[in-house]
């Protein structure tokens, strides 16, 4: 089977996670994980242009060609749902920039994937994966373990392309999405 590289992205204004994982017939071989910490930044654009620029150099020196990336949660403020969608445009564009296929997933779909229960903790969530990818994982940040289990979840998948979360370029995304368009 041929060989998948995958980036799995837990966007964030803050703190954004990141997952790179390379798929092999059954077994899944973590490359790296970890956080882009934009709260030094100034201000908004300043951290999205952070985002932007991070996650380009991951494309470009770990080379995947899928994106996976947790959609955008809506909690009780939409203040915190807009800025999480913007962390995530940037990242979905970065990706488009280098043809990547895009599919989002919804926490509680990871969650699932990983655990076996949509309702897991982070801390669950971290523990198992570490059996799950045969690694010792280090965990400083959850977002890190939640960007590297977005990235596993996709692993799984067995019709990768086959839902409208699936993006083969821009314009493809534009298509699916004629709400999204300014």
């Amino acid at each position: 089977m041929k060989k998948r590289i995958i980036l799995g992205i837990d966007p964030g204004t803050n703190i954004s996670g990141y997952g790179i994982v390379e798929k092999q017939n059954n077994n899944i071989e973590v490359k790296t994980y970890g956080i882009i910490d934009l709260r030094k930044q100034e201000d908004l654009y300043s951290k999205i242009k952070k985002l932007y620029d991070e996650v380009t150099k991951l494309i470009e020196l770990y080379s995947p060609t899928e994106l996976a990336i947790e959609a955008p949660f809506y909690g009780k403020n939409v203040q915190s749902m807009l800025k999480l969608g913007r962390a995530q445009g940037v990242a979905i564009i970065a990706s488009l920039n280098f043809g990547m296929s895009i599919t989002e997933y919804t926490p509680r779909k990871i969650k699932m994937a990983i655990t076996g229960n949509g309702n897991a903790s982070k801390e669950q969530v971290a523990m198992l994966l570490q059996s799950i990818v045969n690694k010792q994982l280090i965990i400083k940040q959850y977002d890190a373990t939640d960007a590297l289990a977005v990235a596993v979840c996709h692993c799984y998948q067995k019709k990768i392309g086959t839902n409208n979360n699936y993006y083969s370029d821009w314009k493809d995304f534009i298509n699916k999405n004629p709400e999204r368009k300014i």
